[in-house]
C-alpha cells in the first residue's frame, strides 16, 4: 500500500511512524517536514496535500499529524473524498475504519505515545471497511449519507 504522511514538524513520533510504515512494507509518500526539501510546513497545507493524495488515488491511505491532531484532521476533511479521523487509541481506529470508512488517520504529536501509535496502526491496517460490521445495511446507509453530504457541499 502507498501511505501518504505529513506533519507540520518532524518529531520522534513522526520518525517512528515512518519507520513503522516501512517495516510493515508500505511505500511512503511524505509531505511537509517529513519530505526532504519540501518547503511547506503549515499544518493546513500539509494535511490537505496528504488528503488530496488519498482522494486522487495517488496514495491508498494517509496519516496527518499536528500538535493536537485536530487542525490536521479538519484540514484533511476539507478535501472531497478524504475522511480523516482523529484517533487516540486502537479501538477508535477500528471504529473509524468500520463505521466511517476513514481513509486518513489523524494523530496528535503531543498526546500519542509511540507504543500507542503502533497499536493504532495495527488496528487501522487490520480493519477493512468493506466486510463484517462495516458491510451491514445500517452502516452502508450511514456511509451513503456521508457521501450525500459531501456531494451537497460540492454543489454549493
Amino acid at each position: 500500500m502507498v501511505i501518504a504522511i505529513g506533519s507540520d514538524e518532524a518529531t520522534e513520533l513522526t520518525a517512528a511512524l515512518l519507520a513503522e510504515l516501512e517495516a510493515r512494507g508500505h511505500a511512503v509518500l511524505p509531505f511537509g517536514p517529513l519530505a526532504p526539501g519540501d518547503p511547506d510546513s503549515d499544518w493546513p497545507v500539509v494535511a490537505s496535500r496528504v488528503a488530496r493524495a488519498v482522494a486522487s488515488g495517488q496514495a491508498d491511505q494517509g496519516i496527518v499529524c499536528c500538535w493536537t491532531g485536530t487542525g490536521a484532521s479538519i484540514a484533511a476533511n476539507k478535501v472531497p473524498g478524504a475522511r480523516a479521523a482523529l484517533v487516540h487509541d486502537a479501538q477508535t481506529a477500528r471504529g473509524a475504519r468500520i463505521w466511517n470508512h476513514a481513509n486518513v488517520l489523524a494523530l496528535s504529536l503531543r498526546a500519542t505515545p509511540i507504543p500507542i501509535a503502533r497499536e493504532i496502526l495495527d488496528a487501522w491496517f487490520a480493519t477493512p471497511t468493506d466486510s463484517g460490521e462495516a458491510a451491514s445495511d445500517w452502516n452502508r446507509q450511514q456511509i451513503q449519507r456521508l457521501a450525500e453530504l459531501e456531494q451537497a457541499a460540492r454543489n454549493q
